[in-house]
């Protein structure tokens, strides 16, 4: 799914006016219909419904609903802010509806706001500004969102939260932006939902089809996306009739330290359960024993330390490297990363220690091959770019980091976002808080580096691992509860999650034989 600007939203709104043989208030009525339908199903007649209005189209959606809502017998109040004397012609239209329907309990303000006392079994409906905002609140509407938001009601915003810009936030008042429990949104999300500071402003959202034309999303240029899932099914190889292990690739793991033997463990299962034909960990002397019981169908290289990643790896024999987890960053340690990273012919993902060790060294950088992947957890991915103020901020610097270095970056989180060296950004739809939980970060390692060593392509290895590894976390989840929740679980939720993906090919083979 594409994620179009907030501008490109308007001109998607336009053209399909005038090439879907539909009128904006059409549009506007099915949106509203849409939105009313899925306020009606969350809160019952025994809630107040408050409706704020502003004066351009998105006051005319709130308008639209609060008729919706007064036909279906709830109990509905209105305040259309209209201060400058204007309003847009569809928000027009949908005051004459009102006052036709026979809704009597409407205030129009054009100076003094004498608010209604809030309590929390109303639901105010937040219809004051819409995406085309450029500019922070002030004044009165702020002080009218600061009155919402300090209040005990529960809050649905239309669209977007008001005071809330589409993408960048950075130069906004927070205080001055509605905080909505549910935010109905139409056509696309906006970049800003999938930022972790907006959650507790967006609440939970969901988008609403209301037909914006094919045609225009079809030719919509963006660098945002959603994956979904019929493309993570398509992108799966099958495997044929007469495959035999090494068509799946030798996979070379570089993990592991003293006390840190569990991340190689980890990596080196979810490495085996995603396909791998062969894997080979290379680790300190001190994990030979565990990684043998562990994963008996992994091979051991040991280093020549006992205890810490000290020589690199040769990499004649494998197809991909996965390197970082737990390895520590001891100074022997830092100069064989350095040597086995820059000095790389293969496809590799770094992760962890790895990073660590870069972003302490940061002369190397530009040495990483072209078409590393990295997979940073937010804070590995400053100690590279520099402390940031704010997710778009973070975000517009990981994009810079992919282009100049020529890698992928996989930057770990809710809707953990791939980012390509062309600064295209995927954002993964699944995944749980349950899997915030220490070896969650080395099972995506050890999944990408089997894609990998398979011969999926970088992009394909990013985008397929974080939505299986998300899967699986999911699949976690419903079975132990997100609390409960371990890296191991994860991993053991691999197979069911992989068979989810590849379910439909099998029954077509099954139905040939």
């Amino acid at each position: 799914m594409k994620i179009l600007t907030c501008a490109q939203q308007k001109e998607a709104d336009a053209y399909t006016i005038a090439h879907e043989s539909v009128s904006s208030i059409n549009l506007m009525e099915k949106a509203a219909a849409l939105m009313t339908e899925k306020i009606t199903a969350r809160w019952d007649k025994s809630h107040r419904i408050v409706v704020m209005a502003g004066p351009g189209n998105n006051g005319g959606d709130a308008l639209a609903i609060a008729r919706m809502m007064h036909l279906k017998g709830y109990k509905v109040e209105v305040f259309l802010f209209n201060v400058s004397g204007h309003l847009s012609a569809d928000c027009m239209t949908n005051v004459h509806r009102l006052h036709e329907c026979g809704c009597t309990a409407y205030t129009e303000i054009s100076s003094q706001f004498t608010p209604p006392q809030l309590t929390a079994d109303d639901v105010v409906v937040d219809g004051l500004f819409g995406s085309g905002l450029d500019r922070p609140l002030d004044k009165g509407f702020a002080a009218v969102v600061r009155y919402v938001n300090a209040s005990p009601a529960q809050v649905v915003s239309v669209d977007i939260p008001s005071g809330m810009m589409g993408e960048d936030n950075s130069y906004n008042i927070r205080q001055n932006i509605i905080q909505a429990d549910l935010t109905l949104t139409v056509g696309s999300p906006k970049l800003a939902f999938f930022f972790a500071e907006n959650e507790e402003l967006t609440g939970k959202w969901e988008v609403l089809d209301i037909g914006i034309s094919r045609e225009f999303i079809a030719n919509a240029e963006t660098r945002y996306f959603i994956t979904e899932e019929p493309e993570m099914k398509a992108l799966v190889t099958p495997r044929r009739r007469f495959a035999h292990k090494g068509n799946f690739g030798h996979a070379l793991l570089v993990a592991g330290s003293y006390g840190m033997g569990g991340a190689a463990v980890l990596a080196a299962r979810a490495c085996l359960r995603s396909g791998a034909g062969l894997l080979t960990v290379h680790t300190p002397v001190c994990n030979h024993l565990l990684l043998q019981t562990c994963v008996p169908e992994a091979m051991v290289e040991d280093d020549v330390h006992e205890r810490f990643f000290a020589e690199p790896a040769e990499l004649d024999s494998y197809q991909a490297m996965g390197i970082g987890c737990g390895l520590g960053q001891e100074d022997i340690t830092a100069e064989a990363v350095i040597a086995q990273v820059t000095e790389c012919s293969v496809p590799l993902v770094m992760d962890a220690d790895a990073l660590n060790i870069f972003s302490a060294y940061r002369n190397h950088l530009p040495h990483i091959p072209k078409g590393t992947i990295l997979t940073p957890h937010v804070g590995e991915l400053e100690r590279l770019i520099g402390r940031c103020s704010n997710s778009y901020e973070r975000l517009s610097k990981a994009r810079q980091l992919a282009a100049e270095l020529q890698c992928y970056i996989v930057l770990k989180g809710a809707w953990t976002a791939t980012v390509t060296p062309e600064g295209i950004c995927h954002f993964n739809p699944t995944g749980n808080p349950g899997m915030a939980t220490g070896g969650s970060g080395d099972v995506l390692t050890g999944i990408i580096t089997a894609l990998l060593a398979q011969g999926y392509s970088q992009e394909e290895a990013c985008r397929l691992g974080t939505y299986v590894h998300g899967a699986a976390g999911d699949i976690a989840a419903r079975r132990k509860g997100e609390i409960a929740m371990t890296a191991g679980d994860i991993i053991e939720a691999l197979p069911e999650a992989w068979q989810a993906l590849t379910e439909s090919d099998n029954k077509e083979k099954h139905t040939t034989l």
